[in-house]
């Protein structure tokens, strides 16, 4: 039976929708929470009431995010067994094992850890206290860390195997999932990225309070730590950024060419083009402007090494849907006979490039049937959309560079005392507010949208992935998510401009009866 395209477009669409949404709070928890730990650690080491007084501000819209976070998050579970059952009984053995630690690991302390942290301040000492945001911190790190880990197998599937006695993908190590290097770029990367979308929360919202004459002193002190914090954190995203660059270009060549617009491979090393209007019916970028070198030494690292083109790739492709072919027929052999030694054989020999003849299941029910017209229109399915990777990658890359810049002149304002001096650089610190997260959506697109057609590379195509519903059923649970993310969407902006609006004054936080206050650490 050849594939409903219908029910897979929804439940792409669908998944696309909850993925991008939960992404909106989930950068920010990674960022806000180390900040809280930062001035709560002044707090500690100095005394002053002013920091126990900003943890406690911040802390209440870390909070509403957090518990965003969570309602979003676990909304995105169901969907594996709703609309992708086919995906998540196929390679569930590997995808769901980090999945499954992260929530016995790192989701319950997170929730445990939060409560301590809200409800603690009068029931445990200041050390303890510090201990419990710093433990919070690490545990929303440890949380990503696991989900991350998940994702990056979907990008580079290691450690594990088909296994033609049950039919599906087994993990072989463990440890090469967890250290696959894919994992670690894009974790380091992600949660830089959200240290950056932290410190301009606190950086946008201080401005603000300056620009309206309250609560100075302590919207000066919070400016101050988002400027180092954020500074540090945005020269980080580059430099991290570069080596998810260069992990793409090993494991996932039809996503970097696509993100370059190259469609025929250049002599090494290839240019960078920074500006350009990819034409796909043509299979060129008109107007390119193109810097020499750059490309080639970020997905490289070297001057001699080419990166291939998009013509290149879907020739290689060709080939390899080929040889997949030989092991989809080998594989309907073991399914009647397990016994059969020739075709074991066979699917060994030829089981890397099983997942190749599967592209071909879009467009017809026996691979094996495949024409060479069949052959060619598979291997261009695996070109992704290449004007949205090209400019979503652009604009994000461009939002990294401002932030160095922004940050980099907040804190060198900060070291002159001079943070309300400027009204015009106020207003563009608030008016930054949205931009971390455009960023952060935008790398999103660029991670799972240029890995299609493949729900996991090389291994499953996405059509294949998903349940056996109907469109009409599709339909009815994206309006119901639709619906219960607007509601959610509401009740979030609602609180957050809210609590923001009110300040530390007007929640009663700000100001204190001495700012100055110094007491003795409890231990």
């Amino acid at each position: 039976m050849i594939i409903d395209t219908d029910v897979v477009t929804l439940s792409r669409l669908q998944f696309a929708l909850t993925a991008l949404y939960h992404f909106l709070f989930v950068p920010l928890t990674l960022g806000l929470v180390w900040m809280l730990a930062i001035m709560e650690s002044v707090y500690v080491m100095t005394g002053r009431e002013v920091w126990r007084r900003m943890v406690q501000f911040w802390g209440v819209l870390f909070g509403i995010n957090f518990a965003m976070g969570v309602a979003t998050g676990v909304t995105m579970e169901f969907q594996f067994g709703m609309n992708w059952a086919y995906y998540a009984h196929y390679v569930g053995d590997v995808f769901g094992t980090p999945l499954a630690i992260e929530g016995l690991m790192a989701f319950f302390l997170e929730g445990t850890l939060i409560g301590l942290f809200f409800m603690g301040w009068t029931r445990l000492s200041r050390v303890k206290h510090l201990l419990v945001t710093w433990f919070l911190a690490l545990a929303t790190s440890l949380s990503a860390l696991w989900i991350l880990i998940a994702n990056a197998w979907m990008q580079n599937p290691v450690g594990s195997a088909f296994n033609p006695e049950t039919m599906r993908m087994e993990v072989t190590s463990f440890s090469e999932v967890f250290f696959n290097p894919v994992a670690q770029a894009k974790f380091v990367h992600t949660v830089s990225a959200g240290y950056v979308m932290g410190a301009m929360f606190v950086l946008s919202i201080s401005a603000w309070y300056l620009l309206q004459g309250r609560n100075v002193d302590f919207a000066k002190r919070s400016m101050t730590v988002a400027a180092s914090f954020g500074l540090a954190a945005a020269l980080s995203v580059v430099v991290l950024g570069d080596e998810s660059g260069y992990a793409v270009s090993e494991n996932q060549k039809m996503k970097m060419a696509a993100i370059e617009a190259m469609w025929e491979t250049e002599p090494a090393p290839a240019s960078f083009t920074v500006f350009g209007i990819p034409d796909v019916a043509q299979r060129t970028t008109h107007f390119a402007v193109r810097v020499p070198w750059v490309m080639g030494l970020i997905g490289t690292r070297s001057i001699d090494t080419p990166i291939p083109g998009i013509a290149n790739l879907v020739e290689e492709t060709k080939g390899k849907i080929d040889n997949g072919i030989h092991a989809y027929d080998a594989m309907l052999v073991l399914r009647e006979d397990k016994n059969n030694a020739q075709a074991r054989a066979i699917l060994a020999a030829h089981d890397k490039d099983l997942g190749y003849a599967l592209l071909l299941k879009r467009f017809m029910d026996d691979p094996r049937k495949a024409t060479p017209a069949d052959i060619q229109k598979a291997a261009d399915s695996t070109i992704p959309n290449v004007p949205v990777l090209f400019w979503s990658f652009r604009i994000m890359v461009a939002c990294g560079f401002y932030f160095i810049a922004l940050f980099a002149f907040s804190f060198w304002l900060s070291s002159k005392r001079k943070l309300d001096s400027k009204r015009w650089y106020l207003k563009m610190a608030l008016w930054s507010l949205p931009l971390p997260w455009v960023a952060a959506e935008l790398g999103w697109i660029v991670a799972e949208y240029g890995r299609q057609p493949w729900a996991i590379e090389g291994i499953l195509p996405t059509a294949l992935g998903v349940s056996s519903v109907t469109t009409g059923q599709v339909w009815t649970s994206l309006g119901g998510f639709v619906l219960f993310y607007t509601a959610l969407a509401i009740i979030d902006a609602v609180l957050m401009v809210k609590f923001a609006r009110k300040g530390p004054d007007g929640l009663g936080i700000w100001p204190p009866a001495d700012i100055h206050t110094t007491t003795p650490a409890k231990v």
